[in-house]
């Protein structure tokens, strides 16, 4: 499929949702979930939302004597994530909010849940102690970040290719993997207050429909917390595409089996009380 036959209004958190969220974020969300191990009747916090994934996966975990308030800065993403079927259990609340100040009273959750969202904050120690104040006494916080983009071949050979075309450094634009170090997610936790930190590390294989549309969905994705993406218009973005999927072909070839792309993907995950 050329880039032609791709409508260039596509909403970007519409597109998350549909390519990224659903075949990446929602397998993911459930190793979250396992490790945090949500109780009933249990407030929990989905900081850093996107459109919902882990919102939507604990409701039915904590009950409907539960409380999930799911916030982020992206409205485009809230938009979205509000617009799907909501599960049985807990109501989930939609909020905009900025995780660095969250307008939220302290010791108000349980649970404090972070899927692939700390590595995107502009300041992640002032993040790290609002999770913590927002968190009663015995409260915990489960945050994961995907290990560093080497680990990632596909990612790292778009990432790459993105980065030569746009005459831009790697580190401009693969941000997802930017807090990879699983010694720097164990001293931001540790030195936002928290008083037990453990990290431990998760892999999953995943696959994404469609190929020939890889390139293009990944690019626009990223546009809902990329900087170099999202300030970019339609046709710049189409552009960027087709450049990217040139240079990536053979690359997103090699781990395509039949109609997907399947890949191993790595994350750092923390649980701290």
């Amino acid at each position: 499929m050329s880039t032609q036959d791709i409508q260039q209004n596509d909403n970007p958190a519409e597109v998350y949702e549909r390519y990224l969220s659903r075949p990446i974020a929602d397998p993911w969300t459930r190793v979250l979930i396992d490790l945090a191990n949500p109780q009933s009747g249990e407030r929990v916090l989905d900081l850093a939302c996107g459109t919902g994934s882990v919102a939507r996966q604990v409701a039915p975990m904590v009950g409907s004597s539960g409380q999930i308030l799911a916030v982020d800065i992206n409205p485009a993403m809230l938009q979205v994530g509000r617009a799907q079927p909501q599960p049985a259990g807990a109501v989930i609340t939609w909020q905009e909010g900025d995780a660095t100040k969250l307008n939220l009273p302290d010791k108000d959750f349980d649970l404090v849940l972070c899927q692939q969202g700390f590595q995107f904050f502009p300041n992640r120690l002032a993040s790290a102690k609002e999770a913590r104040r927002v968190l009663r006494e015995e409260g915990r916080a489960i945050i994961s970040v995907w290990q560093a983009l080497e680990r990632h071949p596909l990612h790292e050979a778009l990432f790459t290719a993105v980065a030569h075309h746009l005459n831009v450094s790697v580190t401009d634009v693969d941000v997802a993997f930017s807090l990879s170090n699983p010694d720097e997610l164990y001293a931001l936790l540790h030195n936002a207050g928290f008083d037990r930190v453990e990290t431990t590390t998760r892999s999953l294989s995943i696959r994404m429909p469609d190929p020939e549309k890889f390139v293009h969905y990944s690019i626009l994705g990223a546009a809902t917390s990329v900087p170099a993406f999202a300030s970019m218009c339609a046709p710049e973005r189409l552009a960027l595409v087709e450049k990217v999927e040139k240079a990536t072909r053979l690359i997103v070839e090699r781990f395509t089996y039949g109609d997907s792309v399947i890949f191993p993907m790595e994350a750092n995950i923390a649980i701290a009380t």
